[in-house]
């Protein structure tokens, strides 16, 4: 309980602000349809074995 009680206008000023602040539900908008278009012929496109980084492949500087 509120101590001391609130006037007539206080009460409605609470209560207009909570109504203002107060969530309200949304109607969710359909979602796009995926493209089926893709990225080709990038490195994250390569089977795994040809992927993996093989330092002993490196030739030293020089």
């Amino acid at each position: 309980m509120i101590r001391p009680e609130p006037t007539e206008e206080e009460v409605a000023a609470i209560i207009a602000a909570v109504d203002a602040l107060w969530p309200r539900p949304v109607l969710a908008e359909e979602a796009p349809l995926a493209n089926p278009w893709r990225f080709s012929g990038r490195s994250w496109a390569r089977p795994l074995t040809a992927r993996r980084d093989r330092p002993w492949l490196t030739y030293p500087p020089g």
